[in-house]
C-alpha cells in the first residue's frame, strides 16, 4: 500500500488537462484488434493497471502487442478465427479489471482452448454468473472452481452446436451483454441477443456496437436496446490506425472541480463528439448551477459552491455519479438522492456502502438502499475553513474512484487525507499529480 496523500484545503481551481485514454475504449479496442484480421495500430492506448491486466492476458494467449513510442501507441497483430489463439491452455490472472475479465470470458468461452480465468479476491466476489448461463446455453463449458456463480472459472472448448437465441439478464451490469456481442464475431455465426429485465449502464453498450462497427460488425438492434442481430460474418477486420477517447469518467473530477473552485477547468481528449456516455456528467453540473462550453474534443467548467441540491437517476453514467455523490456536500436547497446506482453494490467494493461510509466522516447524514443514497449535507460544510482541524481521513477500498473523488472533498472546510492513493493506478496513474495541477 501507498502512503498516505495529505491535500490541503483547496480554494481556486483553474487550468488545463490533458486526459488519459478512455480505459473502457483502450480494454475494448485491445480485444477487438486482438480478434480482428490484419494489425490494427491504436494511438492514445491508455496505460494503466487495467489495460495492463487485457495486454498481460491477451499476451500470454499469443497475441502481438508491440510497442511504439511514447503516448499509447501500440501495434496489435490480430488472430484469425479459423486459427484461434495459438495458446491453448493457459491461467489468465485478470486483477480486479471487470471489463476485461467479463469480455475475455464470453471470447475464451467461444474458443478452442482449455482456459483458467482468476482474479483479487474482491474479483471472486463479483458475480459472473449471468454473463455464464448466456454462454452456456450458447455451447460453452464453464465450470465454477469456488463459488457458483463467481470466478474463479474453468473454461473448456465450445461443444460444436448451432448458436440458438442468446437470452441475458442486464440488470448486474452492462459488461454482460457487452461481453456476449463481442465474442460472438469471433464465431463467424450470426446470432440473436435478447436483454431479459432491465439492460443498466445502456451507453456502455452503445459504445461496445460502435468500436465493433469500426472492426467492421454491424449490429442491429430494437429502439429500446432490448433485442440485437449479430450477423454472420468472417469475422473483425482490422481498420488500420484507430485513436482512442480520453477518459470521460476521469473528466468528470476536473470538470468538477472547476465547478466548485470558480475556474473555467478544461478537459482536452473529450467533447461533444464523444462516444462516451459519461459526458452527459456535464448534464449534471449544469443542473448544480455550474456553466459548460463545449467543443467536438473539449469541455470547460466554471462555478462556485453551494451548488444546487439534485435528485436523479443515474443509471446511465454509473461512474461519474460517484463524483455528484460528492459534490452533494457542497449543495443547498434540500437533500442529495443519487437514484439507480445499484451496480455500484457489484464494483471494485461495494460502492453505495463505502460512500455512505466515508461522506458521515464529514458530519453528511446518509441513507442508503439496495439502489439509491440521500445525502444531507452538513449544515456548516460551506461556512468556512479551519486549517487547524485534523484532516479527514478517506479510506479508499482498493478502489480508484473512491480516492479520485473524495479528492474534490479538499475544497471543503478541513484537509483531506486519502488512504492509499496507489490504487489510482488502476486506470489513472497520474491523477494526483494532475489534479496538484489545477488546484491552489
Amino acid at each position: 500500500m501507498m502512503d498516505p496523500i495529505f491535500l490541503q484545503q483547496a480554494t481556486r481551481a483553474l487550468g488545463r488537462i490533458k486526459l488519459p485514454g478512455s480505459k473502457s475504449i483502450s480494454n475494448r479496442m485491445l480485444l477487438l484488434a486482438a480478434l480482428a484480421k490484419g494489425d490494427t495500430l491504436l494511438d492514445g492506448l491508455l496505460e494503466s493497471d487495467d489495460t495492463q491486466v487485457m495486454r498481460g492476458a491477451l499476451e500470454s494467449l499469443g497475441v502481438s502487442i508491440e510497442n511504439l513510442g511514447s503516448h499509447g501507441r501500440v501495434r496489435v497483430g490480430g488472430i484469425a478465427p479459423s486459427i484461434g489463439f495459438p495458446v491453448k491452455q493457459g491461467e489468465l490472472f485478470m486483477g480486479n479489471a471487470g471489463t476485461a475479465a467479463r469480455t475475455l470470458t464470453a471470447v475464451l468461452a467461444f474458443s478452442d482452448g482449455h482456459y483458467v480465468l482468476k482474479g483479487v479476491p474482491r474479483m471472486h466476489e463479483r458475480p459472473i454468473g449471468d454473463l455464464v448461463d448466456a454462454l452456456v446455453a450458447a455451447g460453452a463449458q464453464i465450470d465454477y472452481l469456488e463459488k457458483p456463480g463467481y470466478p474463479p472459472l474453468n473454461i473448456l472448448p465450445r461443444m460444436p452446436i448451432t448458436m440458438p437465441t442468446i437470452r441475458i439478464r442486464g440488470e448486474i451490469s452492462s459488461q454482460f451483454t457487452s461481453a456476449v456481442l463481442m465474442a460472438l464475431p469471433w464465431t463467424g455465426s450470426g446470432a440473436r441477443v435478447e436483454i431479459v429485465g432491465e439492460l443498466i449502464s445502456r451507453p456502455y453498450v452503445e459504445l461496445t456496437l460502435g468500436l465493433m462497427k469500426q472492426f467492421g460488425i454491424e449490429v442491429k438492434h430494437d429502439d429500446e436496446y432490448r433485442v440485437f442481430e449479430v450477423p454472420e460474418s468472417e469475422g473483425y477486420v482490422a481498420p488500420g490506425k484507430v485513436k482512442v477517447e480520453g477518459d470521460a469518467s476521469s473528466a468528470s473530477y476536473f470538470l468538477a472541480a472547476g465547478a466548485l473552485g470558480g475556474g473555467p477547468v478544461r478537459v482536452e481528449g473529450v467533447g461533444s463528439a464523444s462516444a462516451q456516455g459519461d459526458v452527459k456528467f456535464t448534464d449534471v453540473l449544469a443542473q448544480m448551477g455550474a456553466k459548460i462550453e463545449m467543443g467536438p474534443e473539449w469541455i470547460e467548467c466554471s462555478g462556485r459552491s453551494p451548488l444546487k441540491a439534485f435528485d436523479l437517476d443515474l443509471n446511465l453514467i454509473p461512474d461519474a455519479a460517484m463524483t455528484a455523490a460528492v459534490l452533494a456536500l457542497f449543495t443547498e436547497g434540500g437533500p442529495c438522492t443519487l437514484s439507480g446506482i445499484q451496480s455500484w453494490r457489484v464494483k471494485e467494493t461495494d460502492r453505495i456502502s463505502a460512500m455512505a461510509n466515508e461522506l458521515r466522516k464529514f458530519g453528511a447524514r446518509v441513507q442508503e438502499g439496495a439502489n439509491f443514497l440521500r445525502i444531507y449535507p452538513p449544515v456548516d460544510f460551506l461556512s468556512g475553513r479551519n486549517s487547524t482541524l485534523a484532516p479527514v481521513s478517506i479510506d479508499t477500498y482498493d478502489d480508484h474512484r473512491m480516492a479520485m473523488c473524495f479528492s474534490l472533498a479538499s475544497f471543503g472546510p478541513r484537509p483531506v487525507k486519502i488512504n492509499d492513493p496507489g490504487c489510482v493506478a488502476k486506470t489513472f496513474p497520474d491523477y494526483f499529480d494532475s489534479f496538484a495541477q489545477i488546484v491552489s
